[in-house]
């Protein structure tokens, strides 16, 4: 088992050519907007909790139907003089088969419909097809949560013409008004932090409450933070001491991009108040749950770099440094594997159910390879063409993505196209029903055993798939790896060009341009038409690239913000950005243990689970707020 420890620890990785403000004042801003922080916790609870009346009140009684969370009500009459068939489809199930929803008998009569109620998803559009002797239609819908749906079935003058109209007999309700609240919120008192940050930096504010507090302590902290207004002359030790050395900053920009990513992590992690896109996207395409561990790993390569030129300039010797990074390793998939298992929601932990992959043991692999790659290979740097900078690393990358692509696309996989991409299950029109992720699917079966790897897999949800996939699963380690690296290209051009902020930004922003453009190539701008889609199951080589691109322009407005112009200082996230790995493993142990969760009045409202998840949230933040006052950081 891995050593844990909390270490008290100085701010002093390396970062280059920022000028921090200084501490006192940091000081102050940093009381400032965890006061106002606290007060948002408090107001979000008390708050958005008002809008529950407006989702429970969709609870549909009909026919004695409860529906839960993303359901609405058809009610299906049929006139014609012969049963139909309801099935449907959801619009983003690519190249899927119909689902059977059920049956409408006859109508007894003409003119007397028989009916049936279904309980049909809302989350997405669907599009229903009704089967019968004379015709097959299809009807394209997108049905409101909680609403109550008429679809009437008939023949018209003409009785080979059969009409189809949807008739809303009760109105949705509106699913979103709680996240619209939750926002106003947190906007407003972000707004509150900024205006009152501005005003409590002029120097009239600063003079006023100087007059007003007139006490020793505020004269001399307006004394250090700005001069006395009537002091002219200095005193004769500030001639003769020598001047405090400046301690080495950290890039504040780094640590709230981590924080950025770490906390929307959480957030989707604890459920995201249930809401559909704030969970991982079935197969092909993004959701805001797919874009945060790619930035984490992104940011990691990033840290890598500025980490190893910091203690290579210290004096570390580079065989100690890879003994490090190996032991620190071992040390994140043994945690992994472990301590934050998901299968210990099904009981005591055994070897015959145990997941092997995970995101910690993902981190740990890209570590591993980006950090040595970095130790092995000396600076070869070429200004203007950033590929020849450590060209042999990226010789290795190159391979390890030929290696991906030739696995990828060339690999015989038993009952199985060869280069399958597909989700199998129902889509492909069900003809491969078994080949879930292609080959990476199977290397991952065969290697680690069905056992050994996620059995619920996101694929479940639209196309229904019964094989165990592992989105983390050892295939995809290859392209986390190259996230990884890209990373630490940025971190690369923030040691180069040190204090040249306009060159750093601009090469972030070409690099996430050539980036861009990789990505519209290898998807053709298209969820499922490209030749290799954004699919973050599979990891693929497009959802890399899209990524990181995003991941680059990002960090262009923090580093903007919080470096370069000291707009923001990176609260509240770059509290958790500090303290990652203890904030993440943490919110995994502690998952459902109070307050992070607790018992719901109603478990089928989406306010509930959104006011949950955010005081989960916010309660990680608090409490990495007060480890960063008490300077303890866990460090593995």
């Amino acid at each position: 088992m891995a050593k844990r420890k909390l270490k008290k620890s100085k701010d002093t990785a390396s970062v280059l050519g920022v000028k921090p403000a200084s501490q006192k004042e940091m000081a102050q801003r940093e009381k400032y907007v965890f006061s106002l922080a606290a007060l948002a916790l408090v107001v979000a609870v008390c708050a958005v909790p008002l809008t529950a009346e407006t989702s429970s009140s969709g609870l549909s009684h009909h026919n004695h139907i409860i529906l839960r969370m993303d359901e609405a009500i058809l009610t299906v009459n049929n006139e014609l003089a012969t049963e139909v068939v309801v099935s449907w489809m959801s619009e983003r199930c690519f190249q899927c088969l119909y689902q059977q929803l059920g049956v409408v008998p006859a109508g007894p009569s003409p003119g007397q419909p028989s009916s049936v109620d279904f309980v049909v998803s809302t989350q997405h559009g669907i599009t229903l097809q009704l089967n019968s002797t004379p015709v097959q239609l299809e009807v394209p819908f997108h049905f409101g949560e909680h609403g109550n749906y008429s679809l009437w079935v008939k023949n018209l003058n003409d009785s080979a013409v059969v009409n189809c109209s949807v008739v809303t007999d009760a109105d949705p309700v509106n699913s979103y008004i709680p996240i619209l609240v939750a926002f106003l919120i947190f906007a407003g008192l972000a707004s509150v932090s900024a205006i009152g940050t501005i005003i409590l930096g002029l120097d009239v504010v600063k003079g006023m409450l100087f007059r007003i507090c007139g006490s020793m302590e505020t004269e001399r902290l307006i004394n250090s933070e700005l001069g006395s207004p009537g002091r002219t002359e200095s005193l004769v030790a500030d001639n003769i001491l020598p001047p405090p050395p400046s301690p080495s900053k950290r890039l504040r920009s780094l640590d709230t991009f981590r924080g950025i990513a770490l906390v929307i992590m959480i957030f989707v992690n604890y459920g995201g108040g249930r809401y559909w896109f704030f969970r991982h996207e079935s197969w092909n395409g993004l959701t805001v749950a797919d874009l945060v561990f790619p930035w984490f790993v992104f940011i990691m390569g990033t840290s890598i770099a500025l980490s190893i030129n910091s203690m290579l300039r210290a004096g570390s010797t580079r065989c100690s440094l890879l003994r490090k990074v190996v032991w620190r390793s071992l040390q994140l998939f043994i945690i992994g594997v472990f301590i934050i298992n998901p299968n210990y929601c099904q009981g005591p932990i055994s070897w015959d159910n145990l997941r092997i992959p995970g995101v910690l043991q993902r981190l740990a692999c890209s570590y591993l390879v980006v950090a040595c790659l970095d130790l092995l290979v000396d600076a070869l740097w070429a200004p203007g063409l950033d590929i020849l900078l450590y060209w042999p690393a990226w010789l290795c990358v190159l391979f390890l993505e030929i290696i991906w692509l030739c696995l990828t696309f060339l690999l015989p996989v038993p009952a199985c196209p060869t280069g399958y991409l597909g989700p199998g299950g129902i889509g492909d029109m069900g003809l491969y029903a078994n080949c879930t992720g292609g080959a990476a699917g199977f290397i991952d079966r065969w290697l680690l055993g069905e056992s050994h790897i996620y059995q619920t897999p996101s694929s479940r949800v639209i196309y229904a798939t019964r094989m165990p996939y592992d989105p983390e699963g050892v295939l995809g380690s290859i392209n986390s790896t190259l996230m990884a690296f890209l990373g630490l290209q940025a971190g690369k051009i923030i040691l180069h060009y040190r204090d040249l902020h306009t060159r750093i930004m601009s090469r972030f922003l070409i690099w996430g341009l050539l980036l861009g453009v990789i990505s519209a190539a290898l998807t053709k701008c298209s969820t499922d038409q490209g030749f290799i889609p954004v699919n973050k199951n599979l990891w693929s080589l497009s959802y890399v690239t899209t990524l990181a691109c995003f991941a680059y322009v990002l960090l262009v407005l923090v580093y903007y913000t919080v470096d370069v112009k000291k707009w923001w200082s990176g609260a509240p996230f770059y509290y958790p950005g500090m303290n990652s790995i203890l904030v993440y493993v943490g919110h995994e142990v502690f998952e459902e243990y109070f307050p992070f969760r607790w018992r719901m009045a109603n478990s089928q409202s989406h306010t509930e689970h959104l006011t949950q998840n955010l005081v989960a949230t916010s309660c990680w933040v608090f409490i990495s707020y007060m480890l960063y006052r008490k300077k303890m950081f866990w460090k593995i």
